[in-house]
């Protein structure tokens, strides 16, 4: 046994920490029988070092081991008879395999010097111009066909960089990445948050990781490397390098307290530079966070945004760094795709949606629920294999089978599916506020119905890349669908509306239509409508007409008259177009179109403010 030389510590900062002459423990314990596990690395030994009230401030023991060559140990702490990982710590060891776990497995924390981050430049992309991805990190390359060398790993994501490029998005989304342990007493919870508290379930996988983690720490199991620190810092560095950002989801059950939620946020903005989190948990102090100035530039997303516990009242942030992030738009908009009565005011006001002050991320699809391809294939969910005899999960979807549930190789329902999810798609892109993508949903992923596969550490959960015909097309989609949205389009949505014509230019900034121009008919048999926006730039009007027609029959649109020489063209559709020839009753009624059963279409054109005599 050694003799370790002690010395009172400083409480300041809690886990453990190298000093010049030595190795600052500090934790939390309100016994008087607690102190320090070191493990020799090389031979195993353990040594145990209690710690004595003169160790004691508040609740905090803290010491100074002295002279320790700290890279040879690993260590937990213990009070009473309860032993227990460094909830502080920045790695763990003995949770890197993912889900592969021996009945007595112990988990030690390691001693790491943290480098001098040298922070790269972010890329510093406005909600406004931002295209978020939503991905777990193990699913989005776990399975065999992702083709990578990493699997399941960051830098597995990394592989994945080019398409990720290509397709367009600006942002990842990664659901939690933090140390967690999969197997834990885990409580059936009906949400789309699994906690794990109550008791043991032998066969189970808290694959998602929405509980109490080690939140200072990469999860070990992500990494490809046995340097998780290094390893996350070089992803978040690489994909800055390539424009993309990098926003943390953190779950924080109840129990954790505010304060170490604040340091934990800190602690991931300092040392791994990374751009945003979406915070998760009843009792988050987002208002505390959010009037930070170190938070100043950095994009935060809760359920809503206290907007009057932070700023003044006739304050109006220049860039907004708060967001939204709520299942509101998704139900909604869902209802509105299956074509529901009633729903073309709830499509009217979520697609000019936007706060004052804040932003708001859109999405049709999230990790909770349906894929985008299961929506338009399921009308109920399928969690069997989840061992709960399908109680979890949500039961309301407001999902469509087309007709016939699940897998089908009928041609006209394969051919409406097809088109609901671009349309699904649609009212994401062409909605205001910023659109988010479930990684995978652009390839046409299935989870077989499953809702609600937090246990599911299998093919259920990871993206299959093997590319069908199908998701093909609905790959090159979605592609097209990010550069419209990419295009002039997003700065004329991204604008506070009058619904005037403030710039003289004879059309106002937003109106509504339907069969005719200039009279949007919302009755609740209605499932139809026309919106279009107006700007004016260096003597040039631009119009963009949205039409949206969600009824099983085809409908004829009017689109306003336009002067002598312009035109309308269609630029975009995810169903026929075909212009009708008939003779314009009203001087306000211009080219007439008839737009396919449930499909969606952009009408764009540009003249110059001189032509505007010649209507």
């Amino acid at each position: 046994m050694i003799n370790f030389k002690l010395e009172k510590g400083y409480p300041c900062k809690c886990g453990a920490t190298p000093v010049n002459d030595g190795v600052l423990f500090a934790f939390e314990s309100d016994s008087d029988n607690c102190g320090i596990i070191l493990k020799n690395k090389k031979s195993k030994n353990i040594t145990r070092i209690p710690l004595s009230k003169e160790y004691r401030n508040g609740n905090v023991f803290s010491v100074i081991i002295k002279d320790i060559e700290y890279d040879k140990y690993l260590y937990k702490f213990y009070s009473d008879e309860k032993e227990f990982a460094d909830p502080y710590s920045y790695t763990l060891v003995g949770n890197e395999k993912f889900g592969l776990k021996k009945d007595n497995y112990e988990i030690y924390s390691s001693i790491v010097k943290l480098d001098d981050y040298n922070k790269d430049e972010k890329p510093g992309i406005s909600f406004e111009n931002s295209i978020f991805y939503l991905l777990h990190v193990r699913g989005f390359t776990a399975h065999s066909s992702s083709k990578v060398e990493n699997k399941g790993t960051f830098k597995g994501i990394l592989e994945k960089l080019d398409y990720l490029k290509d397709l367009g998005i600006t942002t990842l989304e990664l659901m939690p990445c933090y140390e967690f342990e999969e197997f834990e007493k885990i409580s059936i919870d009906n949400s789309f948050m699994v906690d794990t508290t109550d008791y043991k379930a032998e066969n189970k996988v808290n694959y998602w990781g929405y509980k109490e983690g080690f939140y200072f720490a990469p999860k070990a199991s992500y990494c490809a490397t046995n340097e998780p620190v290094k390893e996350f810092k070089e992803f978040v560095k690489t994909l800055h390098k390539k424009g993309i950002e990098v926003v943390l989801q953190f779950y924080f059950p109840d129990k954790v307290k505010q304060h170490k939620i604040y340091e934990v946020l800190k602690f991931w903005l300092l040392n791994y530079n990374v751009d945003g989190f979406h915070l998760k948990g009843n009792k988050i102090p987002f208002s505390f966070i959010a009037n930070d100035p170190l938070f100043g530039d950095t994009k935060l997303l809760y359920d809503y945004i206290p907007e009057n516990e932070i700023y003044e009242a006739a304050f109006v942030p220049t860039k907004r760094n708060l967001s939204s992030y709520s299942d509101a738009f998704m139900y909604q908009m869902r209802k509105v795709l299956k074509g529901d009565e009633g729903t073309l005011k709830d499509l009217v006001y979520y697609t000019k949606n936007y706060p004052e002050k804040s932003a708001c991320v859109n999405f049709i699809t999230n990790y909770y629920g349906f894929t985008l391809n299961d929506l338009v294939s399921y009308d109920r969910k399928h969690n069997e294999d989840n061992g709960e005899k399908n109680v979890d999960g949500c039961d309301y979807n407001f999902s469509w089978n087309c007709g016939i549930e699940g897998k089908t190789k009928k041609s006209l329902v394969m051919k409406l599916r097809k088109k609901m999810m671009k349309d699904a798609l649609f009212l994401v892109f062409s909605s205001k506020g910023t659109p988010l993508i479930l990684a995978g949903d652009e390839i046409c992923n299935t989870q077989n119905g499953n809702n609600n596969p937090y246990c599911q550490d299998n093919a259920v959960s990871y993206i299959n890349w093997n590319l069908t015909a199908e998701a093909s097309e609905m790959l090159e989609y979605t592609k097209k669908l990010i550069a419209l949205r990419k295009s002039d389009l997003n700065a004329v949505l991204n604008r506070e509306f009058s619904m005037l014509d403030r710039a003289h230019i004879g059309y106002p900034d937003l109106s509504y239509h339907s069969d005719e121009a200039w009279k949007a008919d919302l009755a609740t048999y209605n499932r139809h409508l026309g919106i279009m926006y107006s700007s004016l730039d260096k003597g040039n009007v631009t119009l963009y007409y949205l039409a949206y027609n969600f009824y099983w029959k085809e409908i004829t649109f009017s689109l306003p008259f336009l002067p002598v020489s312009a035109k309308w063209d269609v630029v975009f559709s995810t169903g026929d177009v075909k212009e009708k020839e008939e003779e314009k009753e009203e001087t306000k009624q211009g080219m007439k179109f008839e737009l396919e059963s449930r499909s969606c279409a952009v009408f764009k054109v540009t003249f110059s403010k001189d032509l505007l005599g010649n209507k």
